[in-house]
């Protein structure tokens, strides 16, 4: 199948989703990865009217939702049932519009386990992937698998690796695919100043070895999406910058 490309609407907060599809088929995209959140078009308690709305509206353009990343952490300190709600919202949602994944964060030091055993028949009856990012608590692709290793079942919940975070806590790309394994779900191609300055810049211009994760990556199959952090970093380029750098990485 080879790969899959999409841009996540991190990289255009605040526009709407007809916009950002636009953007996302200039620059030769399969699909859209929508950022679940209060301030954008696509967030938990959407109406189902509303929902179809996106879905028909990505129809139209050619997209498909490449996964809806959410902000639910399953491994948070505390009580689980708020993460297990956050969790069959977000699985509810995907379903509805279509989405094959969705993207949360390990989020602590708490019992990820039981939270996401709680929601696996959702998955399952939904058809929909939970992908945890190596990211925050668990930055590499070693202590992000823990979270879900012991389900083995990879095609209900797996690994989002996100190119910065595993290399800027000392795990090189070539281990994190290996110890991936099969449990990698996703891929968020992205680039960053050095191990010490984490400002986005477009792919190829910083300091990760996103040569070496296209190797690594040539024969996987799946989604290879930009995450483009101008939410966080509103003074960084607008995102055609990196999707005109991202796509020819991928092209390569």
């Amino acid at each position: 199948m080879g790969w899959q490309f999409a841009v996540s609407t991190l990289g255009m907060p605040g526009v709407p989703v007809r916009e950002a599809a636009r953007t996302a088929r200039a620059h030769r995209c399969d699909g859209l990865e929508l950022r679940v959140h209060p301030d954008e078009d696509v967030h938990l308690g959407l109406s189902g009217r509303a929902t179809d709305a996106v879905r028909t509206l990505l129809d139209d353009e050619g997209l498909v939702v490449s996964c809806l990343a959410g902000y639910a952490k399953v491994a948070a300190p505390g009580p689980d049932r708020p993460v297990v709600d956050e969790l069959n919202a977000l699985i509810a949602l995907a379903h509805r519009i279509g989405a094959p994944a969705i993207r949360v964060f390990p989020g602590g030091d708490g019992e990820a386990r039981p939270r996401i055993a709680a929601v696996l028949d959702e998955l399952r009856e939904a058809r929909v992937r939970l992908l945890v990012e190596t990211h925050d608590s668990h930055p590499t692709g070693a202590a992000a698998r823990q979270l879900v290793d012991g389900f083995e079942a990879p095609e209900l919940a797996a690994v989002l690796w996100d190119a910065v975070h595993p290399w800027r806590a000392g795990e090189e790309p070539a281990v994190t695919r290996a110890v991936l394994g099969p449990y990698l779900g996703y891929f968020q191609v992205k680039d960053v100043a050095g191990r010490e300055d984490p400002t986005p810049v477009p792919p190829g211009e910083g300091a990760v070895p996103l040569g070496d994760c296209r190797e690594l990556l040539r024969s996987w199959s799946g989604w290879v999406s930009l995450e483009w952090e101008k939410a966080w970093y509103p003074g960084i380029p607008p995102v055609d910058v990196p999707l005109r750098a991202a796509a020819e990485w991928v092209s390569r």
